[in-house]
C-alpha cells in the first residue's frame, strides 16, 4: 500500500468565505471548519469553492472554481490586461476597501509580529491618483507573445515581438502591453511606437529562453515637469545597428524624450542598475520636483514612484520630525537625499548615509542645485559609518530619519540607535512588517507615539508606514 503523502492536501474545498486582503495579490478565505487558505483571483466578501495548488509550511494557497457568493465591493478593471498581467492584483476591488484592508494589514504586523503598542494611529492616507501615478516603468522585450489559456489552438500567431511586462512568477513569458495605465506622459505612446520601429528596421527582439536577439528591455521616466528620460537595454553591443535605432527613435519621438541612455545587458537577469549607462542624446538628466525642492534624476537614480504621494509622504515625516529650525538630523539610507532636503530648510543641519555611492553623488548635486549649505552625506553601509565616533565628529543627533528597504535595518545599526538614545526617531518604511521586527527592539528604550499608513501603490499590495518614536522618559 502507497503510504500517504505528509503535504498532500485536499482536492475541492468547499465553501471558503473571503476576508481579507493578503501579499502578493491573494486574499486570505476561511472554511467553515476554520481553516485559513490563501486564495488568487477573489475579492474580500466572495465565497468560493477552491482547488489546493500548494502547501508551503502550514499555509495552503487555493485558486477558486466556484463561485457561491461575490463580493459587494467588486468593480470592472479598467485595464484590458487586467487578470493576466501580474502589475495591478486589485483593480476588481474598490479602492475605499484597498485603503481598508491595507491599513488592516499594518495594524495586523504591528500586533502580531512587533506587538508594538501606538498612543495615536492616523487614517491612512490613500493617493489622490489611483491611476497614471507612477513615473518610472520598466519593459521587456521578446521576439515571442505569451499566449493565454483561451488562445492557445486558436490561429493567433505568437511569433511576434512585443514589448511588455512578463506574466506573474515567468521569467520566459512576456505580454504585450497595448495600455499600461500606471504611468503618466508619453510612456504608451513611446512603447508601442519604438515596437513598431523596431519592426520597421528589422531589428531582432530578445529571445529570453535560447538568449540571442539585440533589443530586450526599455526603462521610461517620466515627471510632473513634462520630461522624460528613456534607457533601452540590448543585449550585445553592436554597435552600427544600435546607433541606427536610436537614431531613427530621435527622429520619430525626439520631442518626447528629453533624455535618452543605453546600456548593454548581456547578464541572465534584468537588473539594469549594475550596467554602464551610456548617454546617447538630451539631456543627462530629469528633473523632478517635491513641493519647495528640485531634483536631478538619472538613469540609476533612486526616486519615490509615486511623485505626488511622496511629496505628502515627506510632509508627514516633516510633521514627525517637529523640526524647530536648531535641530542636528541624521537621515539614514538617505537615497539621493529626498527627505535631507526635504527638511534642510527647517533644522540646523542635516546628515545623510547611503551605501550606493552614485546616489550619493545625486545628493550632492541635489544640494547644489537647490543652494542648500547645510547638508552633509556620506556613501557607504550605514552600520559601518553609524558609530559613536560619526556622532562625536557630526554632533549626536536630535531628530533621526531612518527609510531603510524591505529588509529593515540592520540588527546592528537598531543596536547603534538605542546606544545614541536620540530624542526623537522618524521612521519610514515600505514593508511594515520588518518595520514593527525592529521596532519591538526599539521599544526597550522608545515609545511610538504616532502611526500613519500611506499607499503608495494603488492596485497592489505594498503599503508604506510612517512612525515617530519618543525616547522614553522625556
Amino acid at each position: 500500500m502507497a503510504r500517504r503523502r505528509k503535504n498532500r492536501f485536499p482536492e475541492r474545498i468547499e465553501q471558503v468565505r473571503i476576508t481579507g486582503l493578503a501579499d502578493k495579490g491573494f486574499c486570505v478565505g476561511k472554511t467553515p471548519e476554520g481553516m485559513t487558505v490563501f486564495v488568487e483571483d477573489v475579492a474580500p466578501g466572495d465565497v468560493v469553492d477552491v482547488r489546493p495548488f500548494r502547501k508551503k509550511k502550514k499555509l495552503l494557497f487555493a485558486a477558486p472554481t466556484r463561485f457561491h457568493e461575490r463580493s459587494s465591493e467588486r468593480v470592472e478593471p479598467f485595464c484590458q490586461h487586467f487578470g493576466v498581467c501580474g502589475g495591478c492584483k486589485w483593480q476588481h476591488f474598490a479602492y475605499a476597501g484597498q485603503l481598508r484592508e491595507k491599513e488592516r494589514m499594518v495594524h495586523d504586523a504591528f500586533a502580531r509580529i512587533g506587538r508594538v503598542e501606538v498612543e495615536q494611529w492616523e487614517p491612512i492616507l490613500g493617493s489622490a491618483e489611483i491611476q497614471y501615478y507612477r513615473n518610472k516603468l520598466e519593459f521587456g522585450c521578446a521576439n515571442r507573445r505569451w499566449l493565454t489559456t483561451e488562445e492557445i489552438g486558436t490561429d493567433i500567431d505568437n511569433e511576434v515581438p512585443v514589448i511588455g511586462f512578463h506574466k506573474a512568477g515567468a521569467y520566459d513569458k512576456l505580454i504585450q502591453i497595448e495600455h499600461c495605465h500606471l504611468q503618466h506622459g508619453p510612456s504608451n505612446e513611446l512603447r508601442n511606437g519604438l515596437r513598431t520601429l523596431a519592426t520597421e528596421l528589422g531589428m531582432s527582439f530578445f529571445d529570453m529562453r535560447e538568449r540571442h536577439g539585440l533589443l530586450r528591455q526599455l526603462m521610461v521616466r517620466t515627471t510632473t515637469t513634462g520630461e522624460c528620460m528613456l534607457v533601452v537595454a540590448f543585449f550585445a553591443d553592436e554597435r552600427e545597428t544600435i546607433t541606427h535605432f536610436l537614431d531613427a527613435a530621435l527622429e520619430r519621438f525626439g520631442n518626447e524624450i528629453t533624455s535618452l541612455f543605453y546600456c548593454i545587458n548581456p547578464k541572465v537577469n534584468e537588473y539594469l542598475m549594475d550596467l554602464e549607462m551610456v548617454h546617447y542624446a538630451g539631456t543627462d538628466y530629469v528633473t523632478e520636483r517635491l513641493g519647495h525642492v528640485a531634483f536631478r534624476i538619472g538613469p540609476k537614480s533612486f526616486f519615490q514612484t509615486n511623485t505626488a504621494q511622496a511629496e505628502r509622504l515627506y510632509a508627514i515625516a516633516a510633521d514627525y520630525a517637529g523640526l524647530t529650525g536648531t535641530e542636528n538630523v541624521y537621515d539614514l539610507y538617505t537615497g539621493i537625499g529626498s527627505i535631507a532636503l526635504y527638511l534642510a530648510g527647517h533644522c540646523q543641519q542635516v546628515v545623510g548615509i547611503e551605501e550606493i555611492s552614485a546616489a550619493i553623488d545625486d545628493a550632492h548635486v541635489n544640494a547644489e542645485l537647490n543652494g542648500v549649505t547645510n547638508a552633509r552625506f556620506y556613501a557607504g553601509d550605514v552600520r559601518a559609518i553609524l558609530t559613536e565616533e560619526f556622532a562625536a565628529t557630526h554632533g549626536r543627533p536630535d531628530v533621526l530619519i531612518t527609510d531603510p528597504p524591505r529588509a529593515g535595518m540592520h540588527p546592528k545599526v537598531v543596536d547603534m540607535l538605542l546606544q545614541l538614545s536620540v530624542p526623537r526617531l522618524v521612521y519610514v518604511s515600505c514593508n511594515p512588517a520588518t518595520q514593527a521586527r525592529d521596532l519591538a527592539i526599539l521599544a526597550t528604550k522608545y515609545v511610538v507615539t504616532r502611526a500613519r499608513p500611506v499607499d503608495m501603490f494603488p492596485h497592489t499590495s505594498h503599503v508604506e508606514n510612517v512612525v515617530c518614536l519618543r525616547l522614553r522618559n522625556l
